[in-house]
């Protein structure tokens, strides 16, 4: 099934949130935007409240999925975080994951990576 950028932008957030819940995370939010950029997911477990990008990709052939959130797009994140928390007073550790999804060309189980910390 071909899917247009932005509805293969929210088919992988809605597969990245699944997996993560099944890891044990709860949502806190999703499509976090201020004028400085937008945060994927808002996550949480008993130590962190995790920042989230998701970025999806047919395969690794040209580059990681991860290699997309260049040094711009981490200080968008951070910034968009750092707004985040100040409104938010959260006790808990900020962190920064990317989680990866590959389709393969939408044959199969698409793969996942997640990537804590990973800037």
């Amino acid at each position: 099934m071909k899917l247009n950028t932005r509805r293969r932008g929210i088919w992988g957030e809605n597969l990245a949130l699944s997996y993560l819940i099944k890891q044990g995370y709860s949502l806190i939010a999703r499509n976090y935007q201020t004028r400085f950029g937008e945060i994927d997911l808002i996550v949480k477990d008993d130590t962190y409240v995790v920042f989230v990008e998701v970025k999806v990709r047919k395969d690794m052939s040209f580059a990681y999925a991860s290699e997309y959130v260049d040094y711009k797009k981490q200080k968008k994140i951070q910034t968009t975080a750092k707004l985040w928390l100040m409104s938010k007073k959260s006790n808990l550790q900020p962190r920064f994951d990317v989680i990866e999804i590959y389709t393969f060309g939408d044959v199969g189980e698409p793969e996942i990576n997640h990537i804590e910390n990973a800037f």
